[in-house]
C-alpha cells in the first residue's frame, strides 16, 4: 500500500571503539529532507541531547494514535480543538528474557470544539477504534494502554 525509506547514518569518527567509548550518535534522514539527531539511551551511554530509538518507538505509537483517532473524529463531524498525549514507555525485559519495549501507556487529552462533544463512554470507544486502526500498533507486540 505504501513504501517508507529511512537513511539511518552512523561513524565512528577516529574514537577508540569499545563499548564504553563508542560515539553512540547519528542521523535519520527522512524523505523531504527531514533530518534527526539520534543517538543511544543515555542508560546506554546514548548522548541525552538527541531521540533515542526507544523514545521515537513511544512517539510512533503515540503519534499514530494520534492521527488515526483525528481521521476517525473528523469522519464523525466531531470538531477536535487540541490533542495531547504524555506517553511512556518501559523497557524491560520480556518472556523471553530480552529487553524490549513490552508496554506503553498514552494518555491522551483531548479538546473538543463546535457544537457536540462525545460523552465519556462515545469518547472511550472512539480510543479503543483508534487502537485497532493504528498502523503502528497493529506491527508490534508491546502492550499499549490508553488512559
Amino acid at each position: 500500500m505504501s513504501e517508507h525509506r529511512v537513511s539511518v547514518r552512523w561513524e565512528r569518527g577516529g574514537v577508540d571503539f569499545s563499548y564504553e567509548t563508542y560515539p553512540r550518535d547519528h542521523v535519520w534522514s527522512f524523505a523531504g529532507g527531514v533530518v534527526v539527531p539520534a543517538s543511544g539511551a543515555p542508560e546506554f551511554l546514548g548522548n541525552p541531547e538527541r531521540v533515542d530509538p526507544e523514545a521515537a518507538f513511544v512517539a510512533a505509537l503515540s503519534s499514530c494514535h494520534m492521527l488515526t483517532f483525528l481521521a476517525i473524529a473528523s469522519r464523525r463531524r466531531l470538531v477536535v480543538d487540541s490533542y495531547e498525549d504524555a506517553a511512556v514507555g518501559i523497557l524491560e525485559k520480556n518472556g523471553a528474557g530480552r529487553l524490549a519495549v513490552t508496554r506503553v501507556t498514552l494518555r491522551p487529552k483531548i479538546q473538543f470544539g463546535g457544537p457536540e462533544a462525545p460523552s465519556k463512554e462515545e469518547l472511550s470507544k472512539l480510543q479503543e477504534q483508534a487502537h485497532r486502526e493504528c498502523f503502528i500498533a497493529n506491527s508490534v507486540l508491546t502492550a499499549i494502554t490508553i488512559e
